[in-house]
């Protein structure tokens, strides 16, 4: 987990937000996008000096109904500093000592689990050895977040992104992998059409690469297996394109854009919200409208405390600032 400082760019906002971050959008999201009958068991690692927080946070989750995967360890828990230049455009600073789940540690947690989830926040999380080991333990799904892993963390802490060594091992490990476009654009290292790297990856273990395009939406490459078995039924809408016969693509439009908004923890708010409607029976299309609207509506909302219940109330529903 990690404790987020948050200096916004927008007029009355000039207070810095302080509030849990990253895998916390995710856990909140998940927990109101889950169907009856699921559980969230988290698998993370807290620094002591900020676990009874972390407790009071992850109790809160309705879905969470064990934190036996919830490790304290004696480092200080990460923090980012977050400084925006534009709405969607920021700087980060990385500090904090949190260290990597060992295989023998995470094995054993992760073979418990129906489906899996991975998100990348500090960017060491796992190695590769530990994600091709999740691979072949986890009989359900694995979905991952590339995120952090593609940030380079430099000696002022300071992160940027990097690219990715071997980067098709790491996105092989994973049945369906998300990442934005900046991301997609490093992993294709100057390829005149970035897209063309989903040729390389999908169709493997990998079954689908969805791409997140901030206030546009989504776009996505699937095999048909993949886009057929993800709850689909009647024809192929006009919107989805063949890819060399094998593979399929298409984009998911929003259906509507918060302007003026906080965008931070959108991308982990997405991608729960994907993955959770993906494990409900939802095609995939059905999967990235409603991880559209959920992210739209996170874009309205500060901090990660409270997101679960703001996420489940009713859209229509005007809602202020998260409660003290």
């Amino acid at each position: 987990m990690v404790w987020d400082t948050i200096h916004a760019r927008d007029a009355g906002r000039e207070v810095p937000v302080e509030e849990w971050g990253g895998i916390a959008y995710a856990l909140a999201a998940a927990d109101a996008a889950l169907p009856d009958g699921w559980s969230i068991f988290p698998i993370i690692k807290v620094g002591s000096d900020l676990r009874e927080r972390a407790d009071t946070f992850l109790t809160a989750l309705g879905r969470v109904d064990s934190l036996d995967g919830a490790r304290t360890v004696p480092e200080p828990n990460n923090r980012v500093e977050l400084f925006y230049h534009t709405a969607g455009r920021r700087c980060e600073k990385l500090t904090g000592g949190v260290p990597a789940w060992e295989v023998e540690e995470i094995l054993p947690l992760a073979r418990s689990c129906d489906a899996l989830y991975v998100n990348f926040i500090a960017g060491w999380e796992l190695d590769l050895t530990s994600a091709l080991a999740l691979r072949d333990v986890v009989e359900g799904p694995i979905y991952c977040d590339l995120h952090s892993l593609m940030l380079g963390v430099g000696p002022d802490g300071m992160r940027a992104l990097r690219p990715l060594e071997s980067w098709r091992s790491w996105l092989g490990a994973f049945d369906i992998v998300q990442m934005n476009e900046d991301e997609l654009s490093t992993l294709a290292d100057g390829r005149e059409d970035p897209w063309m790297i989903a040729s390389e990856v999908v169709g493997l273990r990998t079954g689908a690469m969805l791409v997140t395009l901030g206030e546009r939406g989504a776009a996505w490459v699937a095999t048909r297996e993949f886009w057929e078995g993800a709850g689909r039924s009647g024809e192929d809408p006009a919107s989805v394109a063949p890819i060399g016969g094998t593979l399929l693509s298409g984009k998911v439009e929003p259906d509507r854009v918060v302007r003026g908004a906080d965008p931070t923890g959108c991308g982990d708010v997405w991608g729960a919200t994907c993955f959770a409607r993906l494990l409900a029976g939802s095609s995939l299309e059905a999967s990235m409208a409603a991880a559209n609207r959920a992210a739209a509506r996170n874009a309205a909302y500060r901090g990660a405390s409270g997101l679960n219940e703001y996420l489940s109330s009713p859209t229509g529903l005007v809602m202020g600032e998260r409660a003290k």
